[in-house]
């Protein structure tokens, strides 16, 4: 693979990514009863609508969630994987089931890290800049509290310092390590290049 390669290897990677991370958004806000009119979810909207409101008439919502913008962060991760691996091998000889099994995959440890980071970002905002109802902030707490909540549930806050962020992260880390356990069971890592793509989200 050339110059030209990695840098077309890059792009999709990077917007690719950025995209799949904006679908996701908006499902998982979804999924947190966020507010819908908060100028972040109405730009997450906008950019994501073009493809959602298509693929939601043919995938209806089951349950008030909205089945089409999983689909479609699937979809588009599907894409990058056989896109990004047809460009560095050179080759159209891949499995179509690990393919899906990647893509999959890689949809889990993404959500994942959003809400990794949702939470590291809600405890730090929380430090610095209590009680702010700047938008985003605003988003971001709607987002980390669905799963910091039942957390708390089991590690009370105590003298005042709330510890069940510590579990949740816990809780977080290993899944992924258990994905990644998955991963190697059905042979993507270490040595598969379609498994180093899972973390390549």
């Amino acid at each position: 693979m050339g110059i030209i390669g990695e840098i077309a290897s890059f792009l999709i990677q990077s917007v690719g990514g950025l995209y799949l991370w904006a679908i996701l958004l908006r499902f998982l806000l979804q999924i947190a009863r966020a507010d819908f009119y908060n100028p972040v979810s109405q730009a997450l909207v906008r950019v994501t609508n073009p493809l959602v409101k298509p693929l939601r008439r043919l995938i209806p919502g089951f349950f008030g969630v909205d089945i089409a913008s999983l689909i479609l962060a699937w979809l588009v991760k599907l894409l990058m994987v056989v896109t990004i691996y047809i460009i560095q091998t050179g080759s159209l000889n891949f499995s179509f089931p690990l393919v899906l099994a990647v893509s999959l995959l890689s949809i889990l440890v993404a959500v994942l890290n959003i809400y990794f980071l949702a939470m590291i970002a809600s405890i730090i905002i929380s430090w610095v800049a209590a009680g702010s109802y700047h938008p985003a902030v605003v988003l971001l707490n709607q987002l980390a509290e669905p799963i910091m909540a039942p957390f708390r549930k089991l590690l009370p806050p105590m003298g005042g310092i709330d510890f069940s962020p510590m579990l949740a992260f816990l809780a977080i880390n290993v899944v992924k390590i258990l994905l990644s356990g998955l991963a190697m069971k059905i042979g993507l890592v270490p040595h598969s290049f379609l498994g180093m793509l899972i973390l390549n989200i």
